[in-house]
């Protein structure tokens, strides 16, 4: 047990220590012929788990969704799937976060299902990782899988994007870690009994073994965040989906796998 911990501070010891010394020189970003997506990284039997939709959890969602989507969420109001079929929701997914006029602010894809139901189905906004949110987004978001992620290239979003790459190389909280010094900088190198991934979203909503449960990307953000002793974005926040943003354009033109499995 205290080779195990000590082999945790070391590797953590050196990570600070990379990242004490890259102050100030932003890390080199991925050459897209380098990009990984999390998926490669994994144990086999991880992988197959998340190949196989009979025996992926994050597919009780997806049907779960399946379900909201074709069902009016209030008396006297349409579904979901009386507006739009499914069909033309191929690729959605892949496709957000995106901008919203009516607002003139960047949405992701859990904002852009509650303002459909606050704006169109005379409903109320369900919560951020609510099981019924997730669900809808988890079904949206496995009918464009397989499909490369491709955010807008919308002017609109430019101060967003500009907004999101600045926090993902700016050190936070009190361990002084960035995004990048760990994602970009450190990735493929060991964290104890982890390996660092490239940090991309193609997998979210996804389900996590150490959450028994699905999450957002969200979550995971808030994950990291709280791990390098910073203050978590507040959910549907303009940070969090200028992150989130940033994200997917720096992961394009990786393919959506959600739902994803990771350990």
């Amino acid at each position: 047990m205290r080779a195990s911990v000590s082999r945790v501070l070391g590797a953590l010891a050196g990570l600070l220590l990379g990242a004490a010394a890259a102050q100030g020189t932003p890390p080199p970003a991925i050459p897209p012929e380098a990009h990984r997506s999390g998926f490669d990284q994994m144990a086999p039997e991880t992988r197959a788990m998340q190949a196989d939709d009979s025996a992926n959890p994050g597919m009780l969602w997806v049907r779960d969704g399946a379900d909201l989507f074709a069902r009016a969420p209030s008396p006297g109001s349409l579904p979901c799937a009386g507006c739009h079929a499914e069909s033309a929701m191929r690729g959605v997914a892949a496709r957000y976060p995106a901008f919203d006029e009516a607002t003139g602010r960047p949405v992701d894809l859990e904002g852009r299902i509650d303002l459909c139901r606050t704006r169109h189905q005379g409903a109320t906004a369900l919560p951020r990782e609510g099981h019924d949110l997730l669900a809808l987004t988890a079904y949206l978001a496995n009918l464009s899988r397989g499909l490369p992620l491709s955010p807008p290239d919308d002017p609109r979003l430019a101060p967003a994007r500009a907004e999101g790459r600045r926090l993902f190389a700016t050190p936070m909280g009190q361990l002084g870690f960035s995004c990048a010094a760990c994602h970009d900088r450190q990735w493929g190198r060991r964290l104890g009994a982890a390996t660092i991934p490239q940090g991309h979203p193609t997998g979210y909503p996804l389900y996590r073994l150490e959450w028994q449960d699905l999450g957002s990307l969200e979550r995971r953000l808030r994950n990291c965040l709280t791990g390098m002793r910073a203050e978590p974005f507040t959910p549907g926040s303009a940070e969090a989906v200028a992150l989130a943003l940033y994200l997917a354009e720096r992961a394009a033109p990786l393919p959506v796998e959600s739902p994803g499995v990771r350990p």
